[in-house]
């Protein structure tokens, strides 16, 4: 378990490195009614940095299920109008955004998948408004991550449930290097090691990713013209710094989502809308996802590629070496902020319009012609190995060693 001091640091990272909350800023914090005592530690450290109010977004999971199983699916997919409301408010304000990422992996087992579905719909389609925002960095946010007992439970299965979330605490923060003098310098420091590598990535402008596992992975992913590597710290269109996610070890870009090939097979399980997704694989033929199958999870993975036609291809490659903390753990998580971060990912469906030059500015067509990827979806799913090689491939045929045995070699 941590100490005080370290929960006081912890959400000290996310007000000040994560979301970089400026003073006389209103922030937003939405998480999980489990999360509060934390919720309420960073906010009031918002606070302690100047801010002007501080908004809660309660959720609540239990709740969620309980809709799920005795709700109609018209019900559930009736938005109501003051959710829109609030998320145009939060546009307008340019509030800044906490969320805490915590729950029951399997908190929708068991629940019907139609019903599911046309929610998940609703809800994307609702706040497609505030999703651009986010991704376009007009608001600044940051996702970190605390320990529930369900969720302890689902990750140390051998352990009572109080064990099992002080084991998540001692993991949670090592990751987040709490465990350091100073968490926010080591923080810097790790930020600007990545940034060194994505430096490299952007001086050779490839185009072409090619990976390759033991596992059955054979994947070549063109990358979209004019695209940018970004880590960890990215630039808000305000021009001040913020770390989205909390842990990070990525290195991020975008797809051409008309030159991806070949097949790629999952490393790691995909949580996704509380259900379990394990052992699938999905082919790509000239951008576009040709054929899947799963073991674990197939309703699942159908719904999400079934929600659009953008989902179809991707938006994000990820790359991230097999030494990361979260990889060295030994942990698996069930939940995507740490598992994407132990592993090199991919993401089905919308590409960040960061992710190229001048992005911001461009409109859907000229997005388009890019090759960057637009949908209602996006959907991080792991498949970096121990033992997985990626080559750089340039415009003039010549290959960069990039990984060997799922570690960089740059």
């Amino acid at each position: 378990m941590l100490t005080q001091q370290q929960l006081q640091k912890f959400a000290e990272l996310a007000v000040r490195v994560g979301a970089n909350m400026q003073k006389g800023q209103e922030v937003v914090i939405r998480c999980d009614v489990q999360c509060a005592e934390f919720a309420h530690m960073i906010a009031e450290k918002a606070y302690e940095f100047g801010a002007k109010y501080v908004h809660m977004q309660w959720r609540d999971e239990v709740l969620g299920r309980i809709n799920m199983l005795g709700a109609s699916k018209e019900a559930l997919s009736d938005v109501p109008d003051y959710t829109m409301a609030f998320n145009k408010y939060c546009i307008e304000r340019k509030v800044c955004l906490i969320s805490i990422s915590a729950g029951d992996p399997n908190i929708m087992k068991g629940c019907d998948p139609d019903k599911m579905k046309a929610s998940s719909l609703a809800a994307m389609q609702a706040n497609k408004e505030f999703r651009a925002a986010t991704m376009s960095n007009l608001l600044r946010w940051t996702i970190v991550s605390i320990p529930t007992k369900a969720w302890a439970k689902q990750v140390f299965p051998d352990m009572d449930s109080d064990k099992a979330v002080d084991k998540m605490w001692d993991a949670i923060g090592h990751i987040m290097r709490l465990d350091r003098d100073d968490p926010t310098q080591a923080w810097r420091e790790h930020i600007a090691t990545l940034h060194r590598r994505a430096e490299f990535l952007n001086a050779h402008n490839f185009e072409y990713i090619h990976m390759t596992n033991k596992r059955g992975t054979y994947l070549r992913v063109g990358l979209a013209t004019d695209h940018q590597w970004i880590a960890a710290e990215e630039l808000g269109q305000d021009g001040v710094p913020f770390t989205a996610n909390m842990p990070t070890e990525e290195i991020f870009t975008a797809p051409h989502n008309r030159k991806i090939d070949g097949k790629v097979v999952n490393a790691l399980p995909l949580v996704n809308n509380g259900n379990v997704i394990d052992d699938f694989e999905i082919t790509f033929k000239d951008g576009r996802v040709a054929d899947y199958k799963a073991k674990t999870g197939l309703d699942a993975l159908k719904n999400i590629l079934t929600t659009d036609e953008g989902v179809l291809s991707l938006g994000e490659i990820a790359l991230i070496g097999k030494h990361s903390p979260i990889a060295e753990s030994g942990i698996l998580f069930y939940n995507t902020l740490f598992d994407e971060n132990a592993s090199c990912h991919l993401a089905l469906g919308a590409s960040y319009p960061t992710t190229v030059k001048g992005g911001n500015d461009m409109s859907a067509e000229q997005l388009a012609a890019h090759g960057m990827n637009q949908s209602l979806q996006h959907v991080d799913f792991m498949v970096g190995t121990k033992d997985i090689d990626i080559d750089g491939i340039g415009y003039d045929g010549s290959v960069t060693p990039l990984f060997r045995d799922g570690e960089w070699v740059i």
